[in-house]
């Protein structure tokens, strides 16, 4: 049976527990609604979630950019991004596939000398990757040491919109070596070489690397040689985009000493391009993929030279910048590229929270003390009131104020605050008494 105590305790806790729900909606839901302000206004600047698939352009299957998109989609495999490899005809349909948002190209190897970037505006360099010799083979001896020694020849110069061709079809013209100074045959890779052995050809281009099966099989095919540039020095000037390179002699076969003489060959650089609105965190992924694949080098190159942010046509990507000079984002060196790319996303909306909750802490604590002692000193004020108007000679009668004084004492009564305040109340409910004892005298105050 519940006694009048546990009633009475009842009805005293009622009123603390809304004053307390009171004072966590006045505090807390301003806070809670600006901070949510915040994380809405940071959303507006938080990337999108990087997409788990995508596609690259390489080449043929036998080529070594097809070789290289499988360690590309090896290496993104690894860090849960699955990477389509997608075969081409080459570095010009490479290009029209990234300019075609339908094709759904991300990312294409492209052979360098081979886009303009006035007719690619949407398209970013990554970065250079090696270099890709232009091999000129020739069937008959020499001496072959300019371009201009194959006039009236049959050349096989690769299909039109090859890489090979346009370099080709570039270094001829130089030559004053067009049509119909020469006969062109659009012939490429074995083809083309099984073209040269048969004498079908007398002349065959190949922009390839030295371990290209064509390459290594004309290399010592008999009655075939290798043009060395001797004017590369002049292409390179006039040709940005071509560097002159050298095949040491005895590099390929030292016992059968091929090349038998160093040769000087003409060479332009391998690059990554992608699409301007390529995922940032997806442009580190590739240059981290690229990095493991050719910073060790080859015959041209030294170990560490590629990827390199040299030898580009397009306008470099603004993070390959920053990986280049700095290396890979920092959550990404040490995480797995799904949590640092989570990660990222989390600490922009996270800027908000902690830019908004600093000052609020710091604010809180005298907040809630002007929200409590407010209860009590807004009494003071009925209170100074009261005593002034007895003080007055036209004041009310001490019945008057008495009954004022009670009527105030009671309002007083219904207040609660957090214990730790509850000296001020009773200092409120002291000054009460003072007043009314005042009252009580028989001369009023002047």
């Amino acid at each position: 049976m519940a006694t009048q105590n546990d009633d009475d305790t009842a009805a005293a806790d009622t009123p603390p527990k809304r004053n307390r729900r009171r004072d966590l909606y006045t505090l807390f839901l301003p806070a809670v609604l600006l901070t949510l302000a915040g994380f809405v206004l940071a959303y507006q600047f938080v990337q999108p979630a990087p997409p788990g698939r995508i596609t690259i352009a390489t080449g043929g299957p036998a080529g070594a950019y097809y070789g290289f998109g499988q360690q590309y989609r090896a290496f993104l495999a690894a860090e849960g991004v699955e990477l389509e490899v997608r075969q081409t005809k080459g570095s010009v349909e490479n290009l029209d596939l990234l300019d075609d948002p339908a094709a759904g190209v991300a990312a294409a190897l492209v052979q360098g000398g081979t886009g303009d970037p006035s007719a690619h505006p949407g398209l970013r360099a990554l970065a250079s990757l090696y270099f890709e010799p232009l091999w000129v083979f020739v069937r008959a001896e020499g001496p072959f040491e300019t371009l201009a020694d194959l006039r009236d020849m049959r050349l096989a110069v690769g299909a039109v919109g090859s890489g090979t061709r346009v370099v080709a079809d570039q270094l001829l013209a130089a030559n004053g070596l067009a049509p119909p100074a020469v006969r062109l045959a659009e012939i490429t890779g074995m083809a083309a070489v099984d073209a040269l052995v048969a004498g079908k050809v007398d002349a065959a281009f190949f922009v390839a690397s030295a371990k290209s099966e064509a390459v290594a099989r004309l290399l010592t095919a008999p009655g075939i040689s290798l043009l060395s540039f001797r004017r590369a020095g002049a292409y390179t000037r006039r040709h940005r985009f071509l560097s002159e390179v050298v095949l040491p002699e005895g590099v390929i076969d030292l016992a059968a000493n091929l090349p038998p003489r160093d040769v000087t060959l003409l060479a332009p650089a391998a690059t990554l391009v992608v699409r301007d609105d390529l995922h940032p965190a997806l442009v580190n992924l590739l240059m981290q993929a690229a990095q493991a694949a050719h910073r060790d080098g080859g015959l041209f190159e030294a170990a560490g030279q590629f990827p390199s942010g040299r030898f580009l046509d397009f306008p470099i990507h603004d993070e390959a910048r920053r990986f280049l000079k700095s290396g890979p984002p920092f959550l990404q060196r040490y995480l797995p590229f799904w949590a640092a790319t989570l990660i990222e996303r989390l600490l922009v909306m996270l800027l908000p929270l902690v830019t908004l909750l600093i000052p609020l802490v710091r604010a809180f604590p005298p907040f809630y003390r002007w929200r409590i002692r407010s209860r009590i000193y807004r009494w003071y004020g009925r209170l100074q009131a009261i005593d002034d108007a007895a003080r007055r000679p036209d004041g009310p009668d001490r019945a008057e104020t008495l009954a004022a004084i009670d009527r105030l004492e009671a309002d007083v009564m219904r207040v609660t605050v957090p214990l730790s305040y509850a000296d001020e109340l009773y200092s409120l409910r002291r000054h009460i008494d003072f007043v009314r004892n005042q009252a009580r005298k028989p001369v009023r105050y002047d």
